[in-house]
């Protein structure tokens, strides 16, 4: 590859990134590392990640666990680990093994942030990592008739607290330990106290790091998206197999599914599973169309879908005022049967509140057609869903390019990419059929 082409992909992969910098800044992350992603040799990298994201105005909580430094440390002295309900049962030998780990963890991860030699990724910058006793804790107790001793779980964040270190552009750095108002230290789980915390901040985001690149398919394929729905009969199934879902450990998926999905019902949007062992993978698959893992949604009492003969009728009732109007070119109720498979739906508790259609053609291209959002919920970014969900689906169809005429509506397009072009950008049979009455201007954007 020439040095010109590189520099040109370099400047590409800047330009594409610069709508995800700036819909990231000023949204709080927080990210969950366990114990193996802290030992990994790609951890550096990831450090070195989270500091640019910081640099970018991204506010950042990182939570980290120890499981395997604490197993380390139990086997040096002997002690026997022993688990219950998939927790371990933290003794006071233990719980100076867990002190220790976190203890040493913490600041081998300061260290890693303190770094700023000239021929490294965070010269320049100046990280502040800040941490304390956020996260209240209380005992779990006796439970089957195990005492668990010194595990607990959280019972408060001191979220107010965190919101000035995060507005004051720190880094919050915490671990799995909890304190008690009478001065006792708790074990918790790293799961646990990510998706607390997660839900205190009403975080836009709760990011797990595991060994995998998120959830793949039977074929091995990554899939990008994952309701919480879905999450959660995955995760049903998965202890629906252990021999004993009581006492068998759990997998780390199944702990990273866990927490996100006890975060999406407890207010945070969306959950992100990344491996950390690919290099780079936070960047993907914060700054990519593509991503590195799987996103895990919240579900949500609006879809979009795509539209069924049954939805004529909602169809017609929505876009009815906007031909009136001569926003849109009337559709007569046989033409909309006829091409109900090229329409995509938002809908809302049963109503059509937004519609569009894709017409492709034989050069690669397709028209984005009768776009139409409901005067109620317009200004909720759901034009922005429909041309996200037809962007996906002409891009699956091999296609190259989006072109769309209108009369009322191109600032809104123009602020989504597309360029004017003259008439002659137009397929063939497109032009054929323009209507010189009523002027449209025409508009595409490359995919």
């Amino acid at each position: 590859m020439s040095q010109s082409s590189q520099t040109q992909d370099y400047v590409d992969f800047f330009r594409h990134c610069s709508p995800y910098i700036n819909a990231h800044r000023g949204k709080t992350f927080v990210l969950m590392l366990d114990g193996d992603a802290l030992a990994a040799d790609n951890f550096p990298n990831i450090v070195h990640d989270i500091a640019l994201l910081n640099t970018l105005g991204v506010r950042l909580v990182l939570v980290h666990g120890a499981r395997p430094q604490i197993e380390t440390r139990l086997a040096e002295r002997g002690i026997r680990s022993r688990l219950h309900h998939h927790l371990r049962v933290t003794d006071e030998a233990t719980l100076a093994c867990v002190k220790e780990a976190a203890g040493s963890l913490r600041a081998d991860i300061e260290a890693l942030f303190s770094m700023g030699l000239p021929n490294s990724p965070m010269h320049g910058g100046r990280f502040r990592l800040c941490g304390g006793n956020f996260v209240t804790a209380k005992p779990l107790g006796v439970v089957d008739g195990v005492d668990y001793c010194h595990t607990g779980e959280v019972r408060r964040v001191d979220s107010a607290a965190l919101q000035r270190l995060l507005d004051d552009g720190a880094i919050v750095l915490l671990s799995n330990l909890g304190y008690s108002p009478t001065g006792e230290v708790f074990n918790l789980s790293v799961e646990d106290v990510a998706a607390r915390v997660a839900i205190s901040l009403q975080a836009d985001k709760l990011i797990c790091f595991g060994e995998e690149p998120g959830i793949t398919t039977r074929r091995g394929e990554r899939q990008s998206e994952l309701l919480t729905r879905s999450a959660e009969r995955l995760l049903r199934h998965y202890l629906e197999s252990l021999d004993d879902p009581q006492q068998s450990p759990r997998n780390e998926l199944s702990r990273q599914l866990t927490a996100i999905t006890q975060a999406c019902h407890g207010g945070v949007d969306r959950g992100h599973l990344i491996s950390y062992r690919q290099d780079g993978a936070l960047l993907m698959e914060l700054y990519t169309r593509e991503g590195a893992g799987t996103m895990i949604l919240k579900e949500s009492y609006e879809q979009v879908r795509q539209a069924h003969i049954e939805d004529v009728g909602g169809i017609l009732e929505l876009i009815q005022p906007l031909e009136e109007s001569g926003v849109l070119v009337r559709r007569s109720r046989e033409r909309l049967e006829n091409e109900i498979e090229r329409f995509t739906l938002v809908e809302r508790d049963g109503a059509i509140i937004g519609c569009a259609a894709l017409y492709p053609f034989d050069d690669g291209s397709a028209e984005l057609a009768c776009v139409a959002v409901h005067p109620d919920y317009r200004g909720g970014e759901r034009g922005d869903a429909l041309l996200c969900a037809l962007e996906a689906r002409a891009r699956e169809q091999g296609l190259s390019r989006l072109f769309v005429l209108t009369t009322r509506t191109a600032h809104w397009f123009r602020e989504r990419g597309f360029v004017e072009v003259g008439r002659e950008h137009l397929p063939d049979g497109r032009q054929a059929l323009y209507n010189l009455q009523r002027n449209s201007k025409v508009f595409e954007k490359p995919l």
